[in-house]
């Protein structure tokens, strides 16, 4: 992998990680929704130290350039975290139908 490849994905994931931290330590977060984050900080850290394993991937995976394999990383992680997200925002939807319905029926009982 070429040197300049290496150093754009170590500060993409520098970025990242110091952008994780600050959310979380500003509590806009619960830690439970960053470990995906975090993941995506690891697999980008693997990646740029020890680079044989994504020109490994690359050719096995028919890759005509390493770069096109980093983006392609780069939308698979974003694809997973935005799933992830997509479940957790379903999940909040539903607590919060079941919460307006409990507190209509609150409202006509004291009515």
């Amino acid at each position: 992998m070429p040197l300049n490849l290496r150093l754009a994905v170590l500060i993409v994931t520098l970025i990242l990680a110091f952008a994780i931290y600050k959310v979380l330590s500003k509590r806009m977060i619960p830690i439970k929704y960053s470990f995906l984050w975090w993941l995506a900080v690891v697999v980008l850290l693997v990646l740029v130290v020890i680079p044989d394993v994504l020109i490994w991937f690359a050719n096995q995976l028919g890759f005509q350039t390493i770069s096109n394999l980093v983006v392609g990383v780069f939308i698979v992680i974003l694809f997973f975290i935005t799933v992830s997200l997509t479940v957790i925002v379903s999940a909040q939807k539903r607590k919060i139908t079941l919460l307006i319905q409990e507190v209509s029926i609150l409202k006509e009982k004291i009515k």
